[in-house]
């Protein structure tokens, strides 16, 4: 039995910390998106980490964020985030992914100097979640040919609106 996922944050002393508890899946993915808006939007951090040592499952969708998140993050402050996982298969799933190429990813959390607190969630329209579905999934097929075949129906299916 999964536990339902949560997402908790923490910002404290230049570090922005997002940790993934549980089966982590869309329903998140609007409240994530809106947090990475606000990470960038504040611009006075020296690094981002986000902890999946408690992540049971996570989805494509939240991935392809969390693509997005490292995007933005060596755009704009010229960061690589941290990714800390230390389950083998999720360490698999982050390879396949190409997500070894645009994260630091560690096996052990560095202790968070803050109180981690749930992001709350967000009630979206199936348009705005669709939308936001299509973006992630454009994002982790940018990654590597192997994202660009396993999402290409997923993302024409999204992209004709049916």
């Amino acid at each position: 039995m999964m536990t339902t996922g949560k997402i908790q944050i923490a910002e404290a002393e230049g570090t922005f910390v997002l940790k993934f508890i549980g089966d982590v899946r869309l329903t998140l993915c609007a409240a994530l998106d809106a947090y990475i808006e606000k990470i960038f939007s504040a611009l006075s951090f020296d690094s981002i980490v986000i902890d999946l040592t408690e992540t049971e499952n996570i989805d494509s969708t939240s991935l392809g964020l969390l693509a997005k998140l490292s995007n933005l993050s060596r755009q704009k402050v010229g960061l690589l985030p941290t990714l800390v996982s230390n389950h083998d298969d999720m360490n698999r799933l982050l390879q396949s992914m190409g997500f070894d190429q645009v994260f630091n990813i560690v096996s052990e959390a560095v202790p968070t100097p803050a109180e981690l607190e749930d992001l709350p969630g967000q009630l979206l329209s199936e348009q705005v979640v669709r939308d936001k579905v299509l973006e992630a999934h454009r994002i982790l097929m940018q990654l590597n040919d192997h994202n660009r075949e396993a999402f290409r129906d997923l993302v024409s299916t999204l992209e004709s609106g049916s």
